[in-house]
């Protein structure tokens, strides 16, 4: 082997030793750390915090969980609380209403004798007038100027000029009208509806001339109601 060929073969060889140093673990170079203090070295990664740490973690729905009673309680608001009106409606929208909800198939003398009243009196008149003509009979059967029930106030002498002798006429009870009367006499009697007239202990037709000394309380169809 010629010199130029031992010095290139040497040359190679320390190229492979020097790779191999490089690379070996045992043969890595070391750092002069006794010139190094702590203040020169910079952590790679941040000292851990030593505040507590407040968790949260989202609510976890199972397959069992009601979505709905997941969302928040509400709180009780009077306002939109559905109240009751403390003026209680009536029964009956309307007195015709309440004429046409009666059962007229039986009554008794005092029905009996205020319906006919109603019927000679004010058939034909508004349900309100006939209404009217019994609260002026029931007024007066309690106001102790007059007799104290309904049959004694209608056929009081001198009060009804359909009375004769104390007997109230027959009527034909099959009647559309009569039945009308017998209703709103019941209506009457039990305080159903409201009379126009309350109070009212007299009344005449609109063709009579009233007297000074009572007090008008209503008038309603072709009559006037006193008291």
């Amino acid at each position: 082997m010629s010199l130029f060929s031992r010095a290139a073969a040497f040359a190679a060889g320390a190229l492979v030793l020097l790779g191999l140093a490089q690379s070996a673990p045992g043969l890595a170079a070391e750092f002069n750390r006794a010139g190094l203090s702590a203040d020169t070295i910079s952590p790679a990664l941040p000292a851990p915090s030593t505040d507590p740490v407040l968790v949260t973690s989202p609510t976890t729905l199972t397959p069992d969980t009601d979505v709905a009673n997941t969302a928040p309680a509400r709180s009780f608001d009077p306002a939109a609380a559905t109240t009751v009106d403390a003026a209680t409606p009536d029964k009956f929208r309307s007195l015709a209403d309440a004429v046409a909800a009666q059962d007229v198939a039986a009554a008794d003398e005092s029905l009996r004798c205020l319906a006919s009243a109603i019927y000679f009196e004010s058939k034909g008149e508004p349900v309100a007038g006939q209404l009217a003509v019994a609260e002026v009979i029931i007024n007066r059967a309690h106001s102790g100027r007059f007799a104290s029930d309904v049959c004694g106030v209608v056929k009081q002498r001198g009060q009804f000029s359909f009375v004769r002798g104390g007997a109230i006429p027959s009527v034909d009870t099959a009647r559309p009208s009569y039945r009308t009367a017998l209703a709103v006499a019941k209506v009457a009697m039990s305080e159903a509806w409201e009379s126009d007239a309350e109070g009212a202990l007299f009344f005449h037709a609109r063709r009579v001339a009233p007297s000074g000394r009572f007090i008008r309380v209503a008038s309603i169809g072709n009559h006037i109601f006193y008291r």
